[in-house]
This record gives structure tokens, sequence and C-alpha cells, in this order.
């Protein structure tokens, strides 16, 4: 039975959480505020107090056995408030306790596991998250109804999501083919004359801190869409920030997100070498060849808000950047809705093309 790491208010015994408004650890029931740098130490208590814990396991004979690797993603946590277990899966770090609401975070899954470099605080809360929907889907004429109530969502929750930041310098050398036309006329020919040429460009561009997301469950082109991160608000990490939300540790390892990282930082040095190639009409790529050196990582988590929600059978997730408050995600189309419009659209084409028939017949009369 693994052990939950919890920040109880000295003041009046309640569960403390950070509050990403004040950017303190706040507690909900006295308005008691504290600062981070006053918790380090008592992260460090609390820390050797869950190795300390009591690891007893009851019998019963309820139930019957998991079968072989049935359970090997489960872990069983206990509410250090109220007694009631948590089940989570083997990635699950940070969460809240079902039977009291009490945030908490769960020591073991950082035990034996790297421990994030930097977090980047929450800057924007839940109401935060829902006036982003609102905004996301506001003016959708097409949208079904039912998506427009807040109540149809079926999960909001802040997750401090695992990233992988890669540092790298990238030597280039590019040559591309570019054209240039010029058009004239006389009294008796139009003239267009075509000039090939043939550019090449080299040098190299250093990049720091390039994002990819170590969590399986995240989908790399949804993590990608809702950045930048600003990485100025980044902080040493604690996991008194955790405290309030849900938090995954990496399952995809740095060594395998290299690939995703080679494949962003080659993509960005060909768009910047391709922006200096200016006053040619097209310019198409020949040739590129980019070589990374001097490649280094780090561990951070940064805060993200994850909307879910379903309509006739089929998941929509849409993601917030809990720091800048960017909004993404796909929206359905109801097809009645479109019809309609769509069935407008043509009566009024109809409507047009018959009344310039007529006009023309009568001026033809």
């Amino acid at each position: 039975m693994a052990v939950l790491q919890e920040y109880k208010c000295p003041c009046c015994g309640g569960a403390i959480e950070f509050n990403s408004t004040v950017q303190k650890m706040k507690c909900p029931y006295c308005d008691t505020e504290f600062e981070m740098e006053a918790l380090k130490d008592l992260d460090e208590v609390l820390q050797g107090e869950a190795s300390e814990a009591d690891s007893m396991e009851w019998e019963t004979q309820a139930g019957s056995q998991w079968q072989e690797g049935e359970d090997e993603n489960l872990r069983i946590y206990v509410c250090k408030s109220c007694g009631g277990e948590i089940i989570g899966d083997e990635n699950t770090a940070a969460t809240s306790c079902p039977y009291c609401g009490n945030p908490v975070v769960m020591m073991s899954k950082f035990q034996g596991e790297l421990k994030p470099d930097y977090v980047i605080p929450f800057k924007l809360n839940k109401e935060d998250a829902k006036a982003g929907l609102r905004r996301h889907i506001k003016g959708k004429l097409l949208l079904p109804r039912i998506f427009k109530d807040e109540n149809h969502i079926d999960e909001i929750k802040g997750i401090y999501v695992p990233f992988w930041l890669f540092d790298a310098d990238a030597d280039a050398r590019i040559r591309y083919k570019a054209t240039k036309v010029r058009c004239w006329s006389d009294s008796d020919y139009d003239y267009t004359k075509t000039s090939y040429y043939s550019v090449i460009r080299g040098g190299g561009v250093s990049f720091d801190r390039v994002p990819v997301d170590g969590s399986s469950k995240m989908a790399d082109d949804l993590m990608e869409s809702i950045e930048p991160f600003a990485f100025n608000d980044a902080v040493d990490f604690q996991t008194a920030y955790l405290a309030g939300y849900f938090a995954d540790k990496y399952d995809v390892s740095a060594e395998a997100s290299v690939t995703r990282a080679n494949e962003r930082i080659k993509k960005s040095t060909e768009e910047t070498f391709a922006s200096t190639v200016n006053g040619y009409q097209t310019v198409v790529t020949e040739h590129s060849t980019i070589n990374l050196h001097n490649g280094k990582a780090k561990y951070a988590l940064y805060p993200v808000w994850i909307l879910n929600t379903t309509y006739e059978g089929k998941k929509y997730t849409f993601a917030m950047n809990g720091q800048t408050g960017k909004f993404v995600g796909d929206l359905p189309m109801d097809k009645k809705l479109f019809w309609k419009y769509w069935g407008i659209i043509a009566a009024s084409v109809t409507a047009v093309a018959t009344l310039a028939i007529t006009l023309f017949m009568s001026f033809g009369g």
C-alpha cells in the first residue's frame, strides 16, 4: 500500500493547496496564506514521514484474486484525512480524495523516478478554463446547442503534464531553387521572362528548452497546439505546487522523446532559414543538411487544463494552457443545422437567380 502526502493548515488543520490567483499555498477554510519558501522545510519533513509510513496490509476473504497482469497498472492509496482509499494508475502523481475532496500528492510516484527540475505554477483557475471554452465556442453557428450548456462538460481538471525540455545547437546548409518572373507587353505581344536562381543558406541556430510532452496519455499535437509556455515563470520544483491539482509522472523517457525533439528542431531550423530567402516569386527546397550537437535535456511540469465531453458517442477533448489561457480543441457540427442553413442559402440563391431571369426576360421583351 502506497502513501500520500498532504499539507495541513497549522491554524485550523484543513488541507491547504496551491492557489493560482495569489501564487501561494492557501487554506480554503480559514483563508490563511503561506509562502512557498516557507514550505520547503515542511516538504522535507513530510517526505521523511512518508518513507516511514505503516505499510500493513489487511487480509480479507471478500473478492477474488487478481489474475496475472490485471493489477499491474493499478495503485491504491489511503487518504490521511478521512481514511478513504484512492485508486489511481501507475502514472498518477497528484489528485484529490473522492470522499473528502482533500488535495493529495502521491509521494511513492516520485520515488525511484527522476525528480522534476522545474515547474510552471498554474496562473489560471477552473473558472478561467470554463471561460476559455465559452470563448472557443462563441460564434460557431453549426455547433450543437447542447454543447453550449456547461452542464454537458463531463470533466474539467487541472493537470501538471510532464515535459522534457531539450537544448541543442543546429548547423545547417540548405539549397533552394528560386524564380523571378517579369511580365511586359508591346503593341504586338505579351512577354513573360522567368529567371532561375540557386540560393544557398548556411549557418547555426541554438535552441533552448524545446518541449516534448513525456506522457503517453497526452496527444503530442494537442500539447504543441497550446504552446508556448513562458519559461520565465518557471521555479525550482516543490511538491507543494501539485496540491489541489492532478499530476502525471513521465511514462515516455527522455531517450524515447529525442526523435520528436529532433523533428521539431529541424523543422524550426528549416523555417528560420527559409524566412531569409526573400524577393522571389517561388522558392523550393532542393537539398537540406542539418546536424545537431550539444544536446541536453531537463525535466519540467507544465500546467494544462483538460476539458472532456461527449457528443453522439464521440469523445471531445479540449486543452487550455494553464499559464497563458491559449485554448484549443475540435468541435462537433450539428448536421441538422448544417442542412437547415444550406437549405436557406440554396433557396436564397434560387430566388436571386429567378429574379435575374425574370428581369432579363422583361428587358428582353
